[in-house]
């Protein structure tokens, strides 16, 4: 299970950002966050031909699927759909990993057991501003 942003766990943060602009802010190999919307296929775009690594936050499982056609490296969602996201990336063979964001270190064991790829921590998620 991959863990970011645990106090314990030395892990990658990401850069939550909003326009192209702000990603010139964050550090060299960063991993880029951002919300899916219709509105950021440009920003996803410029990132797939730029080869910088990306997560994609989903609502439903439409998005899940796009979040997967557009090369994200991680999806994250809601606890009321991380359980058939995770079935459907692995069906698939996705090859993103599935995230869910977590406030508690007790909703770790309960992801383990559902066997979700990560859980992240809000800790782990840093807003750059353009």
């Amino acid at each position: 299970m991959l863990l970011f942003g645990h106090r314990f766990i030395k892990s990658e943060s990401f850069y939550h950002i909003i326009d192209i602009d702000a990603i010139k802010k964050t550090p060299p190999s960063s991993t880029i966050f951002l919300e899916f919307s219709e509105d950021n296929l440009d920003i996803i775009e410029y990132l797939n031909e730029n080869a910088i690594d990306f997560a994609l936050c989903v609502k439903d499982i439409n998005e899940l699927i796009y979040a997967s056609a557009l090369n994200a490296k991680y999806i994250l969602t809601k606890k009321k759909l991380i359980k058939t996201a995770q079935a459907i990336a692995e069906n698939y063979l996705f090859d993103a990993k599935i995230l869910i964001m977590i406030d508690d270190e007790e909703d770790i064991e309960e992801m383990a057991r559902l066997g979700i790829d990560g859980v992240i921590f809000s800790d782990a998620i840093i807003k750059i501003n353009s």
